[in-house]
């Protein structure tokens, strides 16, 4: 893992020539470097303060996809070496974080990512409330994680230990337990912990809210993971707590998104309803709710990512987001009607999509835990394809403005919702197959 470190430092002089191509050549060939290393459940290519399972090694190969897409999305910046500069920072944090088995190293580069998301986010955000929001995105993750360095600190001083490959069975309190997991929860984020997240989102560039829902969403999952294998118990005594509130927000966020009439701010909330599932799955600890959930990340990564894309289509042509005068778009701009079609239909878990083998098996693990979450699953399961068919609906029938049709999209836009869709399908197949 740490050749693949130097990889991405020492490739850094070559962008002063055709900066754009550079870039999505470089993020083209690490994930195709990373599909043919070996993955185990186990920690495998360990190297120094790296390694890689079959978690990191997924989210991994996702992070740099998002982060060529994003690069692709901003086709208007492609000349901004800053911008893409700090796009390429943003994947190589994210490749520290993920592949980190350093408690300490993955604290800094947690913390150290807020810089260039907050530049992203100010810097080439729409509305001046982006200042706001940047500073809900930095107090939640700042104050949240703090009291997760203190519990690094001790580690190290009692145990002189800071290594997630160790199992600790130590008795500790519940305000250890909080001071563990509630960055984690924070950046899931869990329901009443998500208020930053609709604001960070509806203020971000294009780019900055395919990271946020793509990736960053993500390492509040993979931060979980990593610290419950290192004390099950200590999970396992207190998981309940937060599996209620798992279950409340997957249940009262689908609720809360049919009353939205901001498009970005709708598929934000629903990102916080999908989190809270994926969060259920987690705390099952179970392998059934593991692999879920891993695979809910993947899935959502790309079809909340591919939403907001559409999103930023029809707000660069129409200058609203407002629910209430973007109607009628299939008469518009009839080409994007069915991939509204798709992703809103994936995004509300239907197959041929791996949404719906995430669904299905953080729905039974779920059940296995708790077996009268089955009544709670259902009605959110019912409010999601509700609110899905709402942003549908709404967005595309209606009457709109003009009296003709006519096409106006790039082929950039098509090949970005495609290389946002086909995953999706092609990757059921795979763990079908697999």
């Amino acid at each position: 893992m740490m050749s693949y470190m130097f990889y991405m430092i020492f490739v850094i002089p070559l962008f002063n020539y055709s900066f754009w191509y550079c870039y999505q050549f470089i993020y083209m060939f690490f994930i195709f470097i990373f599909m043919f290393s070996p993955s185990e459940f186990n920690l495998c290519s360990f190297s120094y303060l790296f390694g890689v399972d079959y978690i990191s090694y997924s989210l991994i190969i996702l992070s740099f996809y998002i982060v060529s897409l994003m690069n692709l999305a901003s086709l208007m910046l492609m000349n901004n070496s800053y911008f893409l500069f700090i796009n390429y920072t943003i994947c190589f944090l994210l490749l520290i974080i993920f592949s980190s088995v350093n408690m300490l190293l993955m604290y800094i580069s947690f913390e150290f990512i807020l810089i260039p998301l907050m530049i992203l986010i100010l810097g080439w955000g729409y509305q001046p409330e982006r200042l706001r929001s940047g500073i809900y995105l930095f107090f939640y993750t700042l104050f949240g994680s703090l009291p997760l360095f203190i519990f690094i600190l001790y580690l190290y001083m009692d145990f002189n230990m800071i290594c997630f490959v160790f199992d600790l069975n130590l008795n500790f309190n519940f305000i250890a337990h909080l001071s563990v997991i509630i960055p984690f929860l924070i950046k899931f984020p869990m329901f009443m912990l998500h208020f930053w997240l609709p604001k960070a989102h509806v203020q971000a560039p294009i780019s900055g809210s395919m990271i946020l829902a793509g990736l960053m969403l993500k390492i509040g999952g993979y931060g979980l993971i990593r610290f419950m294998y290192l004390n099950e118990d200590f999970f396992y005594k207190y998981s309940y707590i937060w599996f209620s509130f798992g279950i409340l927000g997957s249940l009262m966020v689908s609720l809360i998104c049919l009353i939205q009439v901001d498009l970005k701010c709708l598929i934000a909330y629903s990102s916080v309803a999908h989190m809270s599932l994926c969060l259920m799955g987690i705390l099952t600890m179970s392998k059934l709710g593991m692999f879920g959930s891993l695979i809910m990340m993947l899935s959502h990564g790309l079809c909340s990512s591919g939403l907001f894309c559409l999103a930023n289509i029809c707000y660069v042509r129409i200058n609203s987001r407002s629910l209430y005068l973007i109607k009628g778009m299939i008469f518009f701009m009839p080409s994007m009607s069915i991939f509204w079609f798709l992703f809103s239909s994936f995004n509300m878990g239907c197959p041929p999509s791996i949404n719906f083998l995430g669904e299905l098996m953080i729905i039974m693990s779920s059940i296995y835990y708790f077996d009268l979450s089955y009544y709670y699953l259902f009605l959110g399961s019912f409010f999601c394809a509700c609110f899905c068919f709402y942003l549908y609906s709404c967005s595309q029938h209606g009457s709109f403005s003009d009296s003709f049709s006519y096409s106006n999209i790039f082929a950039s836009e098509f090949l970005l919702l495609i290389n946002h869709l086909y995953p999706l399908v092609l990757l059921l197949f795979w763990f079908i197959i697999f």
